[in-house]
């Protein structure tokens, strides 16, 4: 049960970076024709209030410690998504889903670092697959300027979030805890639009594409990550979700704004194989990757 259960959890988290990659070309347009923090006031606020009625009842029955570590989850999150928009509205996509998928490194170092966690020598090898793949797949020379330092930085928040979801989230608290990281999320992106306030999306394209980012990339990626963190320990997970990139190549090609090349079959190939050595790891190592065991236990 305990495996078919992880397995769910990584096949969710799959297509969960599977809708964010579909983003990344919709996001560049948006925010090329309105300001960063009010698309992701109006993106967020959209979603916030969506949880908000979907699931008043689980938020209601969360006791006040869960409420505040979501809401510290949301300000962690919504401060990681505003620097990277600001990052992506500086930068190509690709150097932006580069600079992203740093989190891959930086979070089994959070984990040491902040949890103690002891990390496989196979973890190692397959965060380090993760970024030579990233590398090939995302970029083609590059100079490191103030929107990949930005991207870099968001980089680091989401491993923070990736490490404390994994630490508190809990199996049958999934919803109400989603909601509200989505409602601290929504509040931080506002705050960003002080004094004028959230301008509205110029068009009906703008809106389609935020809704879509509001329900789905949004409000049903987060419900997605918190339930599958509650089974899945926060470096395994890290590894599983720099498949964004991949799928984000992948969407480029299918719709015709990128063709097919090798940097893009290499470096998805070596992510793919590093997702396929955390599935494969044996699970009787005693230095396993942070113990299942103990990672609820904050």
């Amino acid at each position: 049960m305990h495996r078919r259960l992880t397995t769910l959890a990584t096949l969710g988290l799959i297509a969960m970076t599977a809708v964010w990659g579909s983003t990344f070309v919709l996001i560049k347009d948006v925010v090329g024709r309105m300001p960063v923090a009010d698309f992701l006031a109006v993106r967020f606020a959209i979603a916030a209030a969506a949880m908000l009625v979907l699931f008043a009842r689980p938020v209601w029955r969360l006791g006040r410690r869960q409420v505040l570590r979501g809401l510290l989850l949301g300000l962690v999150y919504g401060c990681g998504q505003l620097l990277q928009t600001w990052g992506l509205s500086l930068i190509a996509p690709s150097v932006s889903g580069f600079a992203t998928g740093m989190y891959v490194v930086f979070t089994p170092v959070l984990a040491m670092l902040l949890l103690g966690q002891r990390m496989a020598g196979i973890v190692w090898l397959a965060v380090a697959l993760s970024t030579l793949g990233l590398g090939l797949l995302s970029l083609n020379g590059v100079s490191v300027d103030l929107g990949v330092w930005l991207t870099l930085a968001s980089a680091a928040l989401y491993a923070l979030h990736i490490v404390l979801l994994g630490q508190w989230s809990r199996p049958g608290e999934a919803f109400g805890l989603s909601a509200v990281q989505m409602v601290a999320i929504a509040v931080v992106c506002l705050l960003a639009t002080v004094p004028h306030g959230p301008v509205l999306p110029p068009d009906r394209s703008a809106w389609l594409a935020i809704l879509y980012m509001a329900l789905i990339a949004g409000a049903g990626a987060m419900l997605m990550q918190t339930w599958a963190q509650s089974h899945l320990p926060a470096a395994r997970a890290a590894i599983v979700m720099t498949t964004e990139p991949v799928f984000a190549a992948a969407f480029a090609v299918l719709l015709g704004v990128d063709a097919l090349s090798w940097r893009m079959a290499v470096g998805g190939g070596l992510i793919l194989a590093a997702m396929y050595l955390v599935e494969l790891m044996p699970r009787r190592q005693g230095e396993a990757l942070p113990a299942e065991a103990v990672h609820h236990e904050v």
